[in-house]
């Protein structure tokens, strides 16, 4: 069975002085990718733009650029989709692989059998240091109590992100896109976009491929169902490569695998690669931050925005 959602995300920024041009690229449109279609999108930009132009950029996500050369105090950026979302209601942790972690590090390393050369360049990619993830003896520790000799891999995904999700604390506003792992770590505080590059680094460090994923989890659940952490806003988790599972999808801030109450936008190395809005202006003032809103109902709900 299949869920399909309506979704919209607003960003709106609020300028002092007037801003001259307005130059900014969007990753807003969620991808189509095994489990998920999306149906239908718009991209509303006010003030107009006099330029727009769709592109797919390095890792196939789907990017807009725009440019405002009008004047204006404030910028509104709305994307609306419609999206079908057919994954499994309840993955079951228990299904993972259990080959040994060690063993799935040294096939990437070596060259995976069954995966073709564009693979395998992904897949070491996905080992490298990045702007937001760093490989450093905190995370090792951090890490250690789970990263066992001979662990299957599936055990590993599951305790590294059951671990994040209960030694490290849900706080908004308790750090910033720059804050470090090891920042992290010794603040013992954070939000999803921080866990997400915690679960990234350790494993990345231990050789096992994993990737930054970009997306919204469901605004207002089933009832009977808790609320998820991170859901008033884009929300962030990992996907980590397992042999006999491809990209596995695990959340470490509500400590469960991507389930259908999840949308893909797109995915990267880590943050720096898939803001959902980002851009330069020309202004006299200090800028704004924005002001955003978001919204994933089931369609035929009435959204907020």
């Amino acid at each position: 069975m299949s869920r399909t959602y309506d979704l919209v995300h607003r960003t709106t920024y609020t300028y002092a002085q007037p801003v001259t041009d307005s130059y900014g690229r969007t990753t807003l449109t969620p991808r189509d990718v095994p489990g998920q279609a999306c149906l239908a999108t718009t991209l509303d930009i006010d003030p107009a733009p006099a330029d727009t132009a769709a592109h797919v950029d390095y890792f196939g996500n789907r990017t807009t650029y725009f440019g405002v050369t009008e004047p204006h105090t404030r910028l509104v950026v709305t994307s609306r989709s419609t999206i079908e979302v057919s994954r499994a209601a309840e993955p079951e942790p228990d299904r993972l692989p259990t080959m040994p972690w060690e063993e799935v590090a040294e096939s990437v390393r070596d060259g995976v059998a069954t995966v073709d050369e564009h693979a395998l360049v992904r897949l070491r990619e996905a080992l490298l240091p990045s702007p937001h993830v760093s490989r450093t003896p905190a995370v090792r520790d951090f890490a250690a109590p789970t990263l066992t000799p001979g662990r299957p891999i599936g055990e590993v995904l599951v305790d590294l992100a059951h671990r994040i999700r209960t030694e490290l604390a849900y706080r908004s506003g308790s750090t910033t896109v720059h804050t470090t792992q090891d920042q992290l770590l010794a603040q013992r505080a954070g939000v999803c976009q921080d866990f997400a590059h915690l679960m990234i680094a350790a494993l990345r460090l231990h050789g096992l491929p994993a990737r930054y994923s970009s997306g919204y989890i469901e605004t207002r659940p089933p009832a009977g169902r808790e609320k998820l952490r991170g859901a008033d806003a884009s929300h962030a988790w990992v996907s980590a490569w397992a042999p006999g599972a491809g990209w596995v999808e695990i959340d470490p801030t509500n400590d469960q695998l991507v389930d259908d109450r999840y949308v893909l936008l797109g995915w990267g190395r880590d943050y720096h690669d898939v803001p959902p809005l980002r851009g330069v202006i020309f202004t006299e003032g200090r800028g704004a931050h924005p002001s955003v809103q978001v919204d994933l109902v089931p369609s035929g709900s009435d959204p907020f925005l």
